[in-house]
């Protein structure tokens, strides 16, 4: 008599289908943005829909006629202030969970109602502080291997020169520096890739991070120093898809955008009101808004990449 075998294929309900209970999230980088906001106001008189910043010029003409002794100058008039305002807008986003899925899923659904709210918040500002910078006017394009223009398309990778053009032209600008004597520039992990490149990583014009500053005052993302700028790597520098893209990188002075709160980007835990308490509302929301403060403290780099596929 043939033996009668206990298998899988006949006795099927004892073997099931498993689950890791641990839900893993997608990849995402960090938020880089909100940092280039370095003025805020700060003497507000009350609250408003629109915050108006007020920058005083300078007067335009020098005193380099010496003075005649019995004479009286005739005096001048300063120029009229430049001001900046910011519109205040509301940003926000809830989800809604069931009573029902919180007692019947295989994972922490509170926990991770709390965790997207939070990572859409961050994103969402993020993404608007950069909207903010690509408003900018000042715009340098790489059309050639060492050939950068005022007017685009871009045309090739990014090269140090390019950046160090955008450097230059802060300074003689006069725009203060956002840390120490340099600036800050947020560039493509692409970009980057080819401005160390063609500059060399270990080009005694780069320095590594951990060689000019403190551990604890690196950003996140910062890859080095040259040419007086600080660079920062992000993946979430616009990229305008094209043949080729077009990459987008920032580099910034102090003061290049201005932002008023009204009321800062918080979670907020809504009320269970519906009539037998099964629906859970959580979400965030914000009473916020941005503008180029001094449009002189941004260039924008554009160019394309040599990573295949970019």
């Amino acid at each position: 008599m043939a033996n009668a075998y206990n298998s899988t294929s006949t006795l099927t309900n004892l073997v099931q289908t498993a689950y890791d209970r641990m839900v893993e999230w997608q990849l995402r980088s960090v938020p880089q943005f909100r940092a280039v906001v370095d003025k805020r106001p700060a003497m507000q008189a009350m609250p408003g829909s629109v915050v108006v910043f007020t920058i005083q010029n300078d007067l335009t003409a020098l005193a380099t006629t010496p003075l005649t002794e019995t004479v009286d100058p005739d005096a001048v008039a300063r120029p009229a202030p430049t001001q900046v305002s910011v519109t205040l807008q509301e940003y926000g986003n809830a989800e809604l969970d069931t009573l029902r899925l919180r007692r019947l899923a295989f994972t922490d659904i509170e926990q991770e109602q709390a965790i997207t709210i939070g990572r859409n918040m961050a994103d969402t500002m993020d993404a608007l502080v950069r909207g903010v910078l690509d408003g900018g006017s000042n715009n340098l394009y790489q059309t050639g291997t060492s050939t950068i223009a005022l007017s685009g398309p871009a045309t090739s990778p990014a090269t140090i020169q390019l950046m160090q053009t955008a450097v230059t032209k802060l300074r003689a600008a006069a725009v203060d520096p956002r840390v120490g004597d340099s600036y800050v520039a947020y560039i493509h992990p692409d970009v980057s890739f080819d401005i160390r490149t063609q500059s060399g990583a270990n080009n005694a014009g780069w320095i590594t991070p951990h060689a000019y500053t403190d551990t604890s005052a690196i950003y996140a993302g910062e890859v080095g120093q040259f040419g007086g700028a600080r660079f920062i790597e992000t993946p979430r520098t616009t990229v305008v898809a094209g043949s080729p893209n077009i990459y987008k990188s920032y580099v910034v002075g102090r003061q290049a955008v201005a932002e008023a709160v009204a009321e800062e980007p918080h979670v907020i835990i809504g009320p269970v009101v519906d009539k037998l308490r099964r629906f859970y509302p959580l979400g965030w929301y914000s009473l916020i808004g941005w503008s180029l403060y001094r449009p002189q403290s941004l260039w924008i780099t554009q160019s394309t990449t040599s990573i295949a596929g970019g």
